[in-house]
């Protein structure tokens, strides 16, 4: 059985574990999105993360849930750290499991931060080292194993874990002016705002606001609101039978033959083709 991850489409086809270490100073590679959920534990140090327009913190026995196609991007500014990426699919989990989350099925909706008692984290790093030894040692039988001990873990998690219910309030100030940009760009991007217009909701020259939120966001500002735009334009196509222009036209493109072009480079197929997929 080959060990395939991801589909051309950028779905996976089975649960992934990545374990690693990441050091001082270590970026992703460019913003991040994708139609799966990630899992991500740290289970030594600390790490930032940009999601949509938010940033988190996250320390020694943090969890942080992201849904399919949320816009995030990861820093590691406080020194080394132990990071364990769990992906998988609405699919891999049993229902029975999703009962007992907080609110059901909603609890996947949205980004959650769950932290694990001190005395618990023992048993959790062990489940968490076989998933990332099982898909190291992939075989026939490992797609199973893995989403069994997906369930086991999660199950654990529902247990012992405490839900956090407010943003760590320990951004840095340039930070800060970086999401009000970022908010600023959630909240009207359906208009015809400029990169002058962000900077002013932001206080920062658009020249510097540029270079900060590429620094927290991995993307820059115009791409990040291109970004946003798309993903609501493409909710749309598959959400309602308005013709691709007006789609366009609703969500900020003041061109619709742009709209296809950018459309066409982040989703690989024109805006009536993925309507057809869907």
């Amino acid at each position: 059985m080959k060990n395939e991850i991801r589909t051309v489409s950028g779905e996976i086809t089975r649960v992934h574990v990545d374990r690693k270490t990441r050091e001082a100073g270590c970026v992703m590679q460019g913003h991040h999105c994708h139609p799966y959920y990630e899992l991500a534990y740290i289970e030594h140090g600390s790490c930032r993360f940009f999601i949509e327009d938010t940033m988190f913190d996250l320390h020694d026995g943090d969890f942080l849930l992201i849904p399919p196609h949320v816009f995030h991007f990861t820093r590691y500014l406080f020194g080394s750290c132990l990071r364990c990426g769990i992906y998988f699919r609405a699919g891999d989990l049993e229902s029975e499991l999703i009962s007992h989350f907080p609110d059901g099925a909603d609890f996947l909706s949205q980004v959650r931060i769950f932290q694990v008692p001190t005395d618990a984290r023992r048993e959790i790093g062990r489940i968490i080292m076989r998933m990332a030894a099982e898909d190291r040692g992939f075989d026939e039988r490992s797609p199973l194993m893995l989403r069994l001990q997906l369930q086991e873990l999660l199950l654990l998690c529902s247990r012992v874990c405490l839900l956090l219910t407010e943003t760590p309030a320990s951004i840095h100030t340039t930070d800060r002016q970086v999401l009000l940009a970022a908010r600023y760009i959630n909240e009207h991007f359906r208009q015809q705002i400029s990169a002058a217009d962000i900077a002013a909701a932001a206080g920062f020259s658009p020249n510097y606001l540029s270079r900060k939120f590429r620094e927290a966001a991995g993307i820059g500002v115009h791409d990040y609101l291109v970004f946003i735009r798309l993903r609501s334009a493409a909710f749309e196509l598959i959400s309602t039978n308005d013709s691709v222009t007006d789609i366009a036209l609703r969500n900020g493109f003041s061109d619709s033959n742009y709209f296809k072009d950018v459309f066409k480079k982040k989703y690989g197929m024109t805006p009536r083709e993925y309507r057809k997929t869907r």
